[in-house]
């Protein structure tokens, strides 16, 4: 008998728990959310390492469990005169096809066959910046530099500074966030339950 009440149960608790991991896996517009997050999405522009414009927008779409953590970390920034800016997040599969033909090395461009979590919406890369400057911190490379230097735990010429800042927005991203940091990349930081979210394949508007 306990074990046909707890199939019962069950069946209608299932409705709000699928709801709920639909919401967390739906695309939604970053600013809309958090107001006050800097966008400087680089693959809208032509200084990146495709040296092409890839995208038709700034704005940054992204999964809603994704910026709902993202909106914590901010929060907690706020306290102390530092915010959030994105570099990128939601990507086209089309883009990523693109970038991994330009730059073939699965180390640093997520083979398109099998997608990047930036493809789902459920991978972001930033940097922390000065609230009242708008000016980025100091950090070990620029974005999408393709190399050791990038990776965490790199420290050979890099300043104390440099190295302070890293760890702060990792500790930021995943200890307030629970988000989890790529090793080699100092900038991008996932939501590990992503599987369950289709690879995107469309441009904004």
């Amino acid at each position: 008998m306990k074990a046909v009440l707890a199939v019962v149960c069950l069946l209608f608790l299932l409705p709000d728990v699928l709801h709920s991991q639909s919401s967390d896996a739906e695309l939604v517009n970053v600013k809309e959310l958090i107001p006050d997050i800097v966008l400087d999405l680089k693959y809208s522009t032509v200084v990146n390492f495709t040296a092409q414009k890839l995208y038709t927008t700034n704005e940054c779409l992204l999964a809603r469990g994704m910026v709902n953590r993202l909106a914590v970390v901010q929060d907690s920034l706020r306290a102390r005169g530092l915010g959030l800016k994105i570099f990128d997040g939601y990507r086209p599969r089309a883009v990523q096809y693109l970038m991994f033909e330009i730059y073939p090395d699965p180390n640093f461009v997520a083979d398109p066959v099998t997608g990047s979590k930036h493809n789902r919406g459920a991978a972001v890369d930033l940097t922390l910046i000065d609230l009242a400057t708008g000016a980025e911190l100091s950090m070990p490379t620029a974005f999408d530099y393709f190399g050791d230097a990038a990776a965490h735990g790199w420290t050979i010429g890099l300043s104390a500074e440099q190295i302070a800042n890293r760890e702060l927005l990792r500790s930021m991203m995943e200890d307030v966030g629970g988000l989890t940091r790529l090793p080699s990349e100092w900038w991008h930081y996932e939501h590990a339950p992503s599987t369950s979210i289709p690879l995107y394949d469309f441009q904004m508007k």
